[in-house]
């Protein structure tokens, strides 16, 4: 029945398959050989199968974790180098007709503020967004089709890119919304979206069906083939990821996974980002109700494993985990995390502590705070936009990142995006981090006329005023 060019997501994300492989792991996680094998494999930088990323999984030797570690890192740097690439969360409205008894959106749930942002709350959200200095947004919204229907969606969209207020613009919007057609993927394709993220929230099928007993989520095969009616839709950057908690972690690894194969075999486009969220204290929602909690090892683990297994895709973190967390994610494969973010509806623009929220946060820093912090770890903290703006995505991105050729423009795009930044927006203690970071970064640009076009970039930011180069 597993068969991962199948359009059927029972054979492609394959319940027997799944056990059938935690198994295999089992019985092989002290096959010395074979685990110094699939890690002798994962050092040429091409990839795991879920098969063998699920025997490194359950794996207890040391020097197994301490190989994961070592190659994730090393993988991450080679496709990514050191860029981390910023992002904020919009809550645009927190109405839904679900039952998920994971999320405080859920229908049943009286205590919660509903809100549904007008176009002018939209836009004084997006100016408060752009005044602290992003240019990424990812829109958030419960499924409900008379408060959340798609032409709300596309207005707003058009809204977020129309606001350009001082030297602020956003000029990337991510959508996370709930599965749906090819016809609307379609509209939201045309409205210039980046990547569009759906988390499958758990691949097991039978606790799937459970967590989510009302509502049109309920369908787990509707759910689980978003991403392929979004690929037909002419959306090829797309994002999945899961809801670590709600499942054991050795299962939805192995699901993720096999997604992951899925969407490469099917459209020769694996997915451009893996997001690993954890279940979080919520309105309405105790986390300690489910019993699959995951600890931080496991976690770090994890991510680790994904880095190993899809070398070419972004890695996403949010503000569901703490400074401490996200700082160890960070060298293990992470490329892109939130930063200042709100999960109230209206969060930015009204700072009120309106109960609205989808999640409490672990990491409440400003951005400001988060700019710095990376830097100080080494990191370029990047606003770039470029690839989705010049028509670099799905096989395109794809084969330009495999090749590891994406670091040529994707480095000094970093760079004149954080100089933008520290122009536009940063204090003078960030102005002098930042100075010097992107003065050591330019000299380690490999080709002459890159690094010399960009310092040329960098001064007309600076002494002409100018804005948004981009290789």
């Amino acid at each position: 029945m597993y068969n991962k060019y199948s359009s059927d997501p029972n054979e492609f994300i394959n319940h027997e398959e799944i056990l059938d492989t935690l198994d295999f792991a089992q019985k092989n996680k002290n096959n010395k050989l074979m685990l110094e094998e699939i890690l002798n494999k994962a050092s040429l930088e091409k990839g795991l199968s879920h098969r063998e990323a699920a025997v490194l999984l359950l794996s207890d030797e040391k020097w197994v974790r301490d190989g994961i570690f070592s190659l994730a890192k090393k993988i991450k740097e080679n496709y990514y180098g050191n860029r981390i690439v910023l992002f904020a969360p919009l809550y645009l409205s927190n109405y839904c007709v679900n039952h998920c008894v994971y999320c405080p959106y859920h229908a049943k749930n009286k205590n919660i503020v509903r809100i549904k942002l007008t176009q002018e709350q939209i836009k004084n959200e997006v100016i408060a967004l752009q005044d602290l200095g992003h240019k990424r947004l990812a829109l958030e919204l419960g499924e409900d089709p008379v408060n959340n229907p798609i032409d709300y969606v596309l207005e707003s969209i058009d809204t977020i890119y129309s606001i350009k207020h001082k030297n602020g613009s956003i000029r990337r919007v991510n959508v996370n919304i709930a599965a749906t057609t090819v016809e609307n993927y379609k509209k939201l394709h045309d409205r210039g979206i980046g990547t569009y993220i759906l988390f499958q929230e758990t691949y097991n099928k039978k606790s799937y069906e459970k967590l989510h007993p009302y509502g049109p989520k309920h369908d787990y095969d509707y759910h689980t083939t978003a991403m392929d009616r979004a690929q037909e839709g002419g959306i090829d950057d797309v994002g999945i990821g899961v809801l670590f908690g709600l499942e054991t972690y050795k299962y939805e690894l192995v699901g993720l996974l096999m997604h992951a194969e899925h969407l490469e075999a099917t459209f020769g486009v694996g997915p451009h980002t893996i997001s690993v969220p954890r279940i979080q204290p919520a309105d309405d929602i105790d986390p300690k109700s489910f019993k699959n909690a995951l600890a931080d090892d496991i976690f770090e683990k994890i991510i680790g494993l994904i880095r190993l297994s899809v070398p070419y895709t972004g890695m996403i973190i949010s503000t569901r985990e703490s400074k401490i967390v996200r700082e160890k994610a960070l060298a293990l494969g992470i490329s892109q995390i939130s930063g200042g973010s709100r999960t109230t509806v209206g969060g930015y623009a009204n700072g009120k502590d309106v109960n609205s929220a989808q999640f409490e946060l672990a990491d409440n820093r400003t951005l400001e705070e988060v700019v710095d912090w990376l830097i100080e770890l080494g990191y370029i903290p990047s606003f770039c936009t470029a690839c989705y703006r010049a028509g670099r995505t799905g096989d395109r991105f794809m084969a330009l990142c495999k090749s590891k050729q994406i670091l040529n423009c994707c480095q000094p795009n970093a760079l004149m995006t954080l100089k933008e930044y520290l122009l536009d927006y940063g204090s003078d203690f960030s102005k002098g981090l930042g100075e010097k970071l992107i003065d050591h970064e330019l000299k380690k640009i490999p080709r002459d006329s890159v690094r010399e076009r960009a310092k040329t970039m960098i001064a007309q930011m600076a002494y002409e005023g100018k804005r948004d180069f981009r290789f």
